[in-house]
């Protein structure tokens, strides 16, 4: 997939890639700061019914959130990790294999920690409003 949309359409691609990636539990959102990640994350959120509030988990690392129906998702912010030792010390891993849908951002600071089913979806600001994603699929 590769798409050029604008943040008004955001709900629309978040509903896309939840079709289009419904067999993948982890995925890595690549994107330099300010380029929507954590804007996209929300919508996904919002279309799985997350009942918690959903918000950067800059801080605390790892987000917990629980849908409607019970089922769990990981959102995980690696921006102010050191290292993957950091990662491993903070839990990450056992999120990463946990079957359950994992949304990662700056997953560039554990790429040896990542399963082999990682998808990647590369984020670029076209301009102020309108962005364009690729998915990297695994091998």
């Amino acid at each position: 997939m590769h798409k050029q949309f604008t943040l008004d359409e955001i709900g629309q691609v978040a509903a896309e890639l939840l079709q289009e990636l419904q067999h993948f539990n982890v995925w890595a959102f690549d994107a330099a700061m300010g380029s929507g990640k954590t804007t996209l994350i929300h919508a996904i959120c919002d279309l799985l019914q997350v009942t918690d509030v959903v918000g950067s988990p800059t801080f605390s690392i790892i987000n917990e959130y629980q849908t409607k129906n019970g089922k769990i998702i990981y959102h995980l912010d690696l921006y102010r990790i050191k290292d993957e030792e950091e990662a491993i010390q903070a839990g990450v891993e056992e999120v990463l294999y946990s079957g359950e849908l994992c949304l990662i951002e700056w997953p560039g600071k554990i790429t040896g920690l990542l399963p082999d089913d990682t998808v990647y979806l590369h984020i670029e600001a076209v301009n102020e409003t309108t962005r364009r994603i690729t998915i990297e699929y695994p091998n």
